[in-house]
């Protein structure tokens, strides 16, 4: 795909634009955490059945990340915002008017599809509009957006929850997008030219089969009121359509026409950066849900204060992201990952010594700790992976991405739920209380997160700066 040539003033306005239209989607995936206690009040439904709204959420932004690869390719930009933001409006309505809980998982699914399309066209939009040299600031502002929308989210929603009913997020939500939709359409300019690349008919059907059912089973993996069998078959029916998607890829690439181009994986650069931010993912994903269990469960902490304790390493990720970004521009990125990852490989080590006895403060210094550290890996592991790759496979990368952190995330939150309920229940014929019990297991958790990132420590070392960032004049391109 090559380029357009937009005035001087359009990747400002652009990508602006894009920035704050994602600001927006991601914030409403955080909102939904802290309102379904006042979902199951209103519409009469069990946890497991409220859990759906995020459950579902997550498995419709499997599905619909990896097509965004051929969309980017096959439709101007300002068509993919134009469909992805009025998607995203439309189930925003429809979960505010809601009149019972299966309209409700509706919306919610039609959001999804709207919130799947936007990282991807921010990421190869900004691909393409700026050069190489400055791409680090850019992608150091667009982190500050993804740390800061998911801290602030669970906070804004509490906030709205106090002033009445759960219908207020959305009823807050929904107008913003409307306008951002507009705006948008005014704004946005198409960057880069549409490619026709057909619709392939086998590889829609194996998208589905595959990342669905794959980040299902890891998210039932430890759940209660689950056989045991069930999230095995839903991995097992997942892995096999995942290898039959690869192999239906590798014969389209001869013929230049793949749904989801893996030729991505031949830049080593991209497959180093791809590979740690999995892992990556996988820490932050488990210490997310780990963190609020612990400290509820067994420091016997309310949500707020948990909420309040984990709100300034959110805000310290958002804070620090256009830094590191600068940074990155002028001393590349193994300064920055290298010493980041030894940093949450120590906070990690540090977590599985914890007691009763540790003060409140020290887990929140070392959520702090951790969530600078993660600023500091994301800004160069996005601009290094997607600035390896060729102009014509910015939009597949970015596409892969996304897919790959739905699923290292839904894994990272399966290893941690699993290895802490079973020595949680293995510890609790011993341990003198449940809070201890919980400890243990625990304690092995964070001991299984770390062994886990030392793969992380590993690639941090092989981490490059890309060829085309080196010698801009050779590769450099707008």
């Amino acid at each position: 795909m090559s380029a357009a040539a937009p005035g001087p003033d359009a990747p400002r306005g652009v990508i602006g634009v894009l920035i704050v239209a994602a600001f927006i989607v991601i914030l409403n995936e955080t909102t939904m955490n802290v309102a379904l206690s006042s979902i199951m009040a209103s519409l009469g439904v069990t946890e497991r059945t409220a859990q759906w709204l995020t459950t579902a959420f997550l498995l419709t932004m499997a599905v619909v990340i990896p097509v965004t690869g051929w969309l980017l390719d096959r439709l101007t930009t300002r068509q993919v915002f134009t469909i992805a933001m009025t998607t995203f409006t439309i189930g925003t309505a429809v979960c505010a008017l809601a009149p019972g809980f299966p309209v409700l998982l509706l919306g919610r699914i039609v959001q999804a599809s709207g919130t799947a399309v936007m990282m991807p066209l921010l990421m190869t939009t900004v691909m393409r509009l700026v050069p190489a040299d400055n791409r680090g600031a850019m992608m150091g502002n667009i982190s500050m957006v993804i740390a800061v929308a998911p801290a602030i989210g669970p906070t804004l929603s509490g906030v709205l929850l106090q002033l009445g009913s759960w219908r207020y997020v959305f009823c807050l939500v929904a107008p913003v997008a409307a306008v951002m939709l507009l705006l948008g359409r005014r704004r946005l300019v198409n960057v880069g030219r549409p490619v026709d690349t057909p619709l392939d008919l086998v590889s829609v059907p194996l998208t589905i089969l595959a990342f669905g059912p794959l980040v299902y089973g890891l998210s039932l993996i430890g759940a209660k009121h689950v056989a045991w069998w069930q999230p095995w078959l839903s991995i097992g029916i997942g892995v096999g359509a995942l290898v039959a998607f690869v192999a239906r890829q590798l014969v389209l690439q001869g013929r230049d026409a793949a749904f989801l181009d893996l030729r991505t994986f031949t830049v080593s650069s991209f497959t180093v950066s791809v590979v740690m931010m999995a892992v990556a993912m996988m820490a932050l994903f488990g210490t997310i849900i780990m963190l609020p269990l612990l400290l509820q469960r067994a420091f016997g902490l309310a949500p707020l204060q948990v909420g309040l304790m984990l709100l300034p390493g959110g805000i310290a990720m958002g804070l620090l992201s256009p830094v590191v970004g600068r940074l990155y521009d002028r001393l590349g990125p193994r300064v920055l990952v290298v010493p980041a990852s030894l940093a949450v490989l120590a906070v990690f080590a540090f977590l599985s010594t914890i007691s009763l006895a540790t003060p409140w403060w020290a887990v929140m210094a070392s959520h702090i700790v951790l969530s600078l550290g993660f600023a500091c890996l994301f800004t160069p592991l996005f601009t290094v992976g997607l600035g390896s790759l060729p102009e014509s496979l910015y939009a597949h990368g970015s596409a892969v991405m996304g897919a790959t952190q739905q699923v290292a995330g839904a894994a990272g939150t399966a290893v941690f739920v699993t290895i802490f309920a079973t020595q949680s229940a293995a510890a609790s014929a011993t341990a003198p209380s449940e809070a201890a019990a919980m400890l243990v297991g625990a304690h092995w958790a964070f001991l299984g997160a770390g062994a886990i990132w030392t793969a992380g420590v590993v690639c941090s070392f092989f981490v490059r700066r890309p060829a085309e960032e080196r010698a801009p004049a050779e590769g450099a391109h707008t």
